[in-house]
């Protein structure tokens, strides 16, 4: 029991919430990668879909999934800000959604479905009702005929789902993100919150049983996790797709180690006619490939080592499965890095002249 409490005091750190709608514990690992799965059909005319996210249940010191589901809105006109979680303090807070007429800052997560990171691109209101997109939506036009069809970019193919710290996206409020939040607004209906908490109460959505992969993903109707009634679980993958469906992937399993990641792929040879500028660029590269290898060699035989102790101390299943969520958290920050690192060079590759004025791009 000594034990128990002494693990909970170094993963939690109960302290004030340092703002409304902040959630009141700081959690010293962040949340899993967001799972992929498919968008229940919208059930009437009037809801709006709100995405899943890891919440925490501070009794058994693990994160729970909250099916994503179709909510009706409160009020005409409202929308829905989700809840993001968002790196201060030495820990991870949770930073409450809320329901009003503009959708506020959510961390930058891409939560598909509309929800691409700095706003909300699945539908609007007009003239008193809800219009849906359907690129981003499942919706039944034979009983919804509020549609529009209209592409959502997002600049934020990752599935992180935290804000901040190591990993985390960068993201920040803007002028108006901040204004909405200054906004009247409400917070999560009675039906959400009664949803989160069935969400609690099922073990198999916590993140040391599934393995960042829940059960129940999303659901048709806050509440009603079962599948006969529109529920669905997750995909087993590791990467966004950019299907209708908004937040689904098809590749392979999340990566649990850097043994699992594939391997650094060079980028294709650099021809801007300049031939000094490409080939310092090439060595850029290689050195950058060199040091990011030997960085996934390092972890590894870190975690090696971790296995290794397990082993020897004939480790429980909670304890190990607790030990493989935070390799895995690991392995997604150092991929995250990584991906960081290759943009930021690539942003800085050689350009081919200008075939007019002469002047360089």
């Amino acid at each position: 029991m000594r034990t128990i409490r002494f693990l909970l005091a170094l993963l939690i750190l109960a302290i004030p919430a340092a703002s409304f709608g902040q959630f009141g514990i700081r959690v010293a690992i962040g949340p899993p990668i967001l799972p992929s799965y498919d968008q229940p059909i919208c059930p009437g005319d009037g809801y709006i879909w709100t995405p899943g996210y890891w919440a925490y249940d501070e009794s058994i010191s693990d994160y729970y999934w909250v099916p994503g589901t179709w909510v009706l809105a409160p009020e005409v006109g409202y929308l829905w800000t989700p809840g993001y979680w968002g790196w201060g303090d030495g820990g991870y807070f949770f930073n409450d959604g809320y329901w009003g007429p503009e959708v506020g800052f959510y961390g930058g997560i891409n939560y598909g479905f509309g929800y691409w990171g700095g706003g909300y691109g699945g539908g609007r209101w007009n003239n008193g009702h809800f219009f849906y997109n359907q690129s981003v939506n499942n919706i039944n036009i034979a009983n919804i005929h509020n549609v529009y069809n209209e592409r959502v970019e997002s600049s934020n193919a990752t599935r992180v789902s935290y804000n901040g710290g190591n990993g985390g996206i960068a993201a920040r409020p803007s002028s108006q993100q901040q204004a909405a939040a200054n906004e009247r607004h409400v917070p999560a209906v009675a039906a959400q919150t009664e949803h989160a908490q069935a969400a609690r109460a099922n073990p198999q959505q916590r993140a040391g049983v599934n393995h960042g992969n829940p059960a129940i993903a999303a659901t048709a109707r806050p509440g009603d996790l079962n599948t006969e009634h529109g529920a669905v679980g997750a995909r087993e993958t590791a990467e966004p797709s950019r299907a209708v469906g908004g937040g689904a992937g098809t590749e392979t399993r999340a990566a649990v180690h850097p043994s699992d990641l594939p391997t650094i792929a060079r980028p294709a040879p650099v021809n801007s006619g300049n031939a000094k500028a490409d080939k310092n660029y090439e060595k850029q590269q290689d050195k950058l490939i060199a040091k990011q290898t030997q960085e996934r060699q390092a972890l590894q035989q870190k975690q090696d080592s971790e296995h290794q102790q397990l082993a020897q101390q004939k480790a429980s299943d909670a304890r190990t499965q607790q030990v493989e969520q935070k390799h895995q958290q690991q392995t997604q920050q150092l991929a995250q890095k990584h991906s960081a690192q290759q943009q930021s060079l690539q942003a800085r590759q050689p350009q081919a002249r200008s075939s007019g004025s002469g002047s360089r791009r």
